[in-house]
Parts: structure tokens; sequence; C-alpha cells
């Protein structure tokens, strides 16, 4: 892979990862727009290992409660940190689950489709705008409910879909259950991690071990570093902008690439 589609694709994956606009399927659209052959799902995988090392700082007290608490948990003890780590584990299995199947049975490469994609990001759009105007602002990350965090799991497994967002579709659960806009964001963005540390951790064993996808690992490895820093600004971005001024800006962005996305095929 040249230095120019690493360097594209690290941008496009680490700016949009967060919001709620689908990195996966900015990642499908970035080679049919610059001209050069799809880099597949495993490349796509280790694009979003650097996001995940920006969670981990971003968030650092909170990945260093829920470690903490993990121990605590094994006492007996269940501190906020070990409650937090619960109600993660209680939305994770879902995504996957459903993932595994995806990649293994080969359709996530058969979804990799602009059309899908288009018709997506119009589609989610519609409850990102409803969950946010509507929803209330009662619930913290301290005070969700295990029903809820499992609802907002079954979300996240629709992100498997190309276009629809797993920031989007979790945070948009999570403004339905009742939770505050940068309470929301901070949930999904926790919920990331051991998404992205399972399915990074495939992308890199299939590298590895040389599957046939056009990159190497170091491709991988390359793209990962140059997302970090992309996807920490992200972070800060989404974390200010969303607490003043919603979701609204996200979702006329969503129906206006759609549009242009289903324009533009025609």
């Amino acid at each position: 892979m040249t230095v120019f589609t690493l360097i594209l694709l690290a941008v496009v994956q680490g700016l949009t990862e967060f919001l709620p606009v689908s990195s996966s399927g900015h990642l499908i659209l970035a080679p049919e727009a610059a001209g050069f052959d799809d880099q597949g799902v495993l490349i796509d995988l280790m694009a979003h290992v650097g996001s995940l090392a920006a969670v981990l700082i971003y968030f650092r007290r909170d990945v260093g409660a829920v470690a903490t608490g993990k121990f605590a948990l094994l006492r007996g003890q269940i501190t906020p940190g070990g409650r937090l780590a619960l109600l993660i584990a209680a939305a994770t299995p879902p995504v996957l689950i459903f993932g595994g199947i995806l990649y293994f049975a080969g359709l996530a490469e058969a979804m990799r489709s602009p059309e899908l994609i288009a018709w997506m990001m119009i589609a989610f759009a519609v409850p990102l705008w409803a969950a946010d105007h509507f929803g209330r602002r009662i619930v913290t990350t301290e005070t969700l409910g295990f029903r809820s965090a499992v609802l907002i799991g079954l979300a996240q497994a629709l992100a498997l879909v190309p276009g629809a967002s797993r920031s989007g579709v979790t945070m948009t659960a999570a403004r339905a259950v009742g939770m505050e806009r940068p309470e929301a964001a901070r949930f999904s963005m926790l919920m990331s991690v051991p998404v992205i540390a399972a399915f990074g951790l495939v992308a890199v064993i299939e590298l590895a071990r040389g599957a046939d996808t056009g990159a190497s690992l170091m491709d991988g490895l390359i793209i990962a570093v140059l997302s970090f820093a992309a996807a920490y600004a992200a972070i800060a971005f989404l974390m200010r902008f969303v607490a003043k001024i919603g979701f609204l800006p996200f979702v006329i962005y969503r129906f206006a690439l759609g549009a242009a996305i289903l324009i533009w095929l025609v």
C-alpha cells in the first residue's frame, strides 16, 4: 500500500470512528473517491486499533477504574469501576457473535457496497434525531441499568452493517434509554474497547499469517499508529460538541452524504 493510501485511510478512520457518521462506511468510500483498490476488512480493523489507543488514553481514569474494579469483583466487592465493567460486559456479546459470523462466513466483504452505505446513512439518521430530540436526560453511566446496557449492546450489533455507525447506533440507543448526551458518547466509546480489541486481534493474526488482502501486517500497524492522533482529536471534539449542540449536525450530514452517494451512483 502506498504512503498516500495509508495516511488517507488513517485520517479518515481516526476522524470518523467516534462521530455518529460510520467510519467503516467512510473507509469503504475513500478508495472509491480516491481511485485506488479497496483495502479490505482486515486493514479497516487495523485502522480501528489506533482509535482504541485514543480511547484508552482519553478515558484513562475510567479505564483504570474498570481495571481495578475487576479485581474488586474477584473479591466479591462491587465498586463503581466494577459495575461499569459489568455494564460493558453485558453490552458486548451481541456484536462479537454477529461480527464473527459475518467475517468467517465471508459476508463482511460482501456488504462493502456504496449503495448499502448510502441507504444506511439515511435510515439511521432518523432514529438518531428522534432519540436525541425526544430522549430524556436523566441517566448517567453510573445510574445506567443492566437491561438498558443490553439494549445498547444489541443496537451495537447493527453497526456491523457499513453506514450504520457503531457510535451512531449506540448513542442513539443510549439517548433512547434516557442517557445525557455526553454520557451517551462516553459509554459508547468505552463500549468500543473490548470490541475493537477483539476484532483488532483477529486482524493482526490474519495479516501475520499472510491472509490474501493485498496488504501486509506492517501496513496495518502503520495505519493503526497514524489513526491514533486523529481519533484522539475527534473524541475531544465530540465530547465538547454534543454537550452544547447535540447530534442534529450529524443527522444533517448523514442525510446529505447518503443523498450524494445515491446521486453519484446514478
